[in-house]
């Protein structure tokens, strides 16, 4: 079965992402054609990446905490990022938990539900561009959540019906890229 992981994306007091992560949790329990999980990057204690050399150089890790994450994430075929806009970018922490990771993403495919004051769009670019250096397809269709509608006061997550609508072509698309992917990393796709 095609193994997905909802991912956060933010770990500081007050995050939204672990709602969201839960909110889109809520539309895959419905869903037969993947198993989802949330990983929340909060439970791992990244702390800030300075290894000697690149994950490229080193599957796996280095430290225990580093080896537990890794070995976490290449437990999927795909990724759902919950993606928070901190200065129209990702968030610090997100990024620093993808420098611990290389060989584990390649070849697989990512989705994304982002939100922020322009919906987490800019976020989302900036994503795109770290995911696609670490080989891995992201689909098309994102879901976008506003501060401005889909959080009363900024701070309580109450999503409207548009992103909610926008949840399942999203998550369609990432389970059909997942399972190419697979056919990819298992060698029955060959290169032309």
């Amino acid at each position: 079965m095609t193994r997905i992981a909802i991912v956060t994306g933010s770990i500081r007091p007050g995050r939204q992402s672990l709602d969201v992560a839960r909110w889109v949790k809520s539309f895959t329990d419905e869903r037969s054609d993947a198993e989802f999980e949330i990983v929340d990057i909060a439970d791992f204690h990244l702390p800030v990446w300075a290894e000697g050399t690149s994950p490229a150089f080193a599957p796996g890790g280095f430290s225990e905490v580093s080896q537990a994450w890794a070995a976490k994430m290449a437990e999927y075929d795909g990724y759902v990022f919950v993606v928070a806009e901190y200065n129209h970018s990702v968030t610090g922490a997100l990024k620093n938990a993808l420098d611990y990771l290389s060989t584990e993403l390649n070849d697989k495919a990512a989705g994304f539900v982002s939100y922020g004051s322009a919906g987490g769009a800019r976020a989302v670019e900036h994503l795109r561009g770290i995911l696609s250096e670490m080989q891995v397809a992201h689909v098309r269709n994102a879901v976008l959540l506003s501060l401005f509608t889909d959080f009363e006061n900024f701070s309580t997550f109450a999503p409207t019906a548009a992103p909610a609508a926008a949840v399942a072509p999203m998550l369609d698309q990432l389970v059909r890229w997942a399972r190419a992917m697979e056919l990819i990393r298992a060698g029955e796709l060959a290169a032309v």
